[in-house]
């Protein structure tokens, strides 16, 4: 963080047409005033440092000016006094399900200052959504929308795009060009062949690709084709084992019935767990040198593993329902049938699963690799929003300090003069106690300050919302 200068300050208010609040322009250039907002007193917190006793300076949904209590503020502004109180960058949710939702969707992540979401699944109306709300029509976070989910043969997802050639895996990345995806989502169960048809035909197309890692396709390799990023932790435990070869000969020999697809990407997920057990750190240095080498990125999406690592019921009665359509009590209950451990023995051994793997992302992350907070929103007892701060406290919980898992959930973000204004201004410090991101006080974005009363507004009016009928949702998933 960074001084702004009165002589720069001064430059950035006329280009804004608000000095003229000042007197510093001639009359005839008075014209277009611009509302300016100074929160004043604020120690601000991001991911290059902490600045106490600071004031920011707001105007046309950017950050103005970033300095001392002494800052030069045009006539009229609105100055907020909030000393005592902390400002981080606006959260981004790297991997929601449900945006569709205007009602309950975008606002749980605004309340909860999530200024920013990237949708997994995409469709058209996504698109047109993603448009609206750049264009001020719908209020809600800045959206980043991915293709619809391309799978190999035998996927587990109805609705995905399956491909079965690399011809068609091309096919499949120039129609998500077209229809206006940002990215294209792959997913578990590509062939080698397709997917490196489809990181070819991205690069050719200039987009990027992201999802799962392919259980057909060492992570490793799939960073170096160029998938940008890695999601819940897959493919992880392997590439970082000592028992790799072997394990992935086993998963080669595994037979696959077409009648029940999901037992056998179950099996190869046995497979994970018993690799996690023979985890090697000089192959954990080595993967990271690529994934670093490559721009790859990890989001664990740890809060969703937890749940399905978890009894069916541990998360049944979270009060947070009350802000879900009531369907979604059976549609949860019923998709974690398949997943969830029943006997002592398997929760036992999905717990020490999770914690081992929660533990590799914290070593992956100490040797450079970029980490990434994404939730997995809409799967079972994921709450948009509010699941975000979840997640900040599983990265910490493995490992992260509260500084990295900020820059994690901020994509980091700095406050500085230029920067787009999504701030969350917080009652405590988060690097004391990650979970101060939960006390927020405001939440200001596209040029919209939601104080207590706003956001106990926009509560109320999602849990009305939600007892709404609810039209048919795109099926959600991992």
């Amino acid at each position: 963080m960074t001084d702004t200068t009165r002589r720069e300050v001064l430059g950035w208010l006329a280009g804004l047409g608000a000095a003229a609040g000042m007197g510093l322009l001639a009359p005839g250039r008075a014209a277009a005033l611009t509302s300016v907002t100074a929160l004043r007193g604020v120690t601000l917190v991001d991911a290059t440092g902490t600045r106490s006793n600071a004031t920011i300076v707001l105007a046309d949904n950017k950050i103005l000016a970033v300095g001392s209590c002494d800052l030069p503020l045009p006539r009229g502004s609105t100055v907020l006094d909030l000393a005592g109180k902390f400002v981080i960058p606006g959260l981004w949710d790297m991997h929601v399900h449900g945006a569709y939702s205007e009602r309950i969707t975008l606002p749980l992540c605004l309340v909860n200052g999530v200024t920013g979401i990237r949708e997994m699944w995409g469709f058209p109306p996504l698109y047109e959504l993603r448009e609206r709300i750049a264009r001020g029509e719908v209020f809600g976070p800045e959206l980043v929308v991915g293709s619809s989910i391309i799978d190999g043969p035998h996927s587990t997802l109805p609705g995905a795009v399956i491909v079965s050639t690399p011809d068609e895996g091309r096919q499949a990345v120039r129609d998500a060009k077209t229809q206006g995806a940002d990215f294209v989502k792959v997913y578990s169960y590509l062939d080698r062949a397709t997917l490196t048809a489809i990181a070819d035909e991205c690069t050719r197309q200039d987009i990027t690709f992201a999802g799962h890692c392919s259980n057909h396709v060492a992570l490793g390799d799939a960073s170096d084709l160029g998938q940008r990023t890695f999601e819940h932790m897959y493919g992880l435990p392997l590439a970082t084992s000592t028992r790799e070869t072997e394990l992935r000969q086993a998963i080669r020999d595994l037979p696959l019935d077409p009648a029940n697809s999901f037992a056998w990407f179950k099996q190869v997920l046995e497979f994970e767990r018993q690799a996690a057990a023979s985890h090697s750190r000089s192959k954990t240095v080595q993967l990271a040198k690529r994934l670093r080498r490559n721009g790859s990125a990890l989001s664990p999406t740890m809060v969703a593993m937890r749940v399905y690592s978890s009894p069916a019921d541990r998360f049944a009665n979270d009060p947070r329902m009350k802000y879900m359509p009531a369907f979604y009590r059976d549609f949860w209950r019923d998709g974690l049938k398949n997943w969830a451990p029943v006997t002592p023995q398997e929760i036992r051994q999905q717990a020490e699963f999770f914690k081992r793997r929660m533990e590799q992302v914290a070593e992956m992350h100490s040797h450079g690799v970029e980490v990434l907070l994404g939730t997995d929103a809409g799967n079972p007892y994921v709450f948009s929003g509010f699941s975000v701060h979840d997640e900040l406290e599983l990265l910490v919980e493995a490992g992260l300090s509260p500084r990295a898992a900020l820059k994690a959930g901020t994509r980091g973000a700095a406050l500085t003069a230029g920067a787009k204004a999504n701030l969350v201004v917080l009652d405590g410090n988060p690097l004391a106690d990650i979970r101060n991101t939960q006390r927020i006080h405001a939440v200001l974005t596209r040029g919209r300050v939601l104080g207590p009363a706003e956001r106990t507004k926009m509560l109320a009016d999602v849990e009305k919302a939600a007892q709404e009928p609810f039209p048919t949702v795109q099926r959600a998933c991992c």
